[in-house]
């Protein structure tokens, strides 16, 4: 169960990130099924030494059998808004997650490729900023009904230590 409050403290108290396997465990269609409904999110995004607490709110519902997921996602306060496209490559299992920001409307390709080990949602990816090589994770955790939690780690040495930049605490609507 997800306790809001470890979010309220100063800094809050985040959970540690697991290891990333080697190759994603095969994907299914409907494992996104999890999201499906309209959401109230908490917000925690990190500026600089400071925490951002903020709330929002999700549509999202499964297309295509299962095989794609659709996120609507709403920050009212901070005039943003996004989409998150989630497909499964049937042949190959792997999920791709992609995002699409409302400014732009242009589709983040590639999506970050993923699947779910032992009931948490893992998208590793590596990129290179200022030179330096770094890993970054989105991952989906705390599934249960009527809640779930999404993370976004960082690392700079090659995964030994993450470094947590947005939580969203997602509670169910009605």
């Amino acid at each position: 169960m997800l306790d809001d409050t470890l979010l309220d403290a100063d800094p809050p108290r985040l959970d540690s990130v697991p290891s990333i396997p080697a190759t994603p465990a095969p994907g299914r269609p409907g494992d996104f099924s999890f999201l499906d409904g309209h959401w109230r999110i908490r917000h925690l995004k990190r500026r600089g030494d400071q925490w951002d607490r903020f709330d929002g709110e999700a549509r999202c519902w499964s297309i295509l059998d299962g095989v794609g997921s659709v996120e609507e996602l709403l920050i009212p306060a901070r005039q943003f808004s996004g989409l998150g496209l989630r497909l499964l490559d049937v042949e190959k299992r792997v999920w791709n997650d992609h995002w699409v920001n409302a400014r732009s409307g242009v589709v983040g390709v590639p999506g970050l490729q993923g699947g779910f080990e032992n009931g948490v949602g893992l998208f590793p990816s590596t990129y290179e900023e200022n030179g330096q090589t770094l890993h970054a994770l989105s991952l989906w955790d705390c599934i249960a009904p009527g809640e779930c939690r999404w993370r976004q780690v960082y690392s700079a040495d090659g995964g030994r230590t993450w470094q947590h930049d947005w939580v969203m605490h997602w509670r169910r609507q009605g």
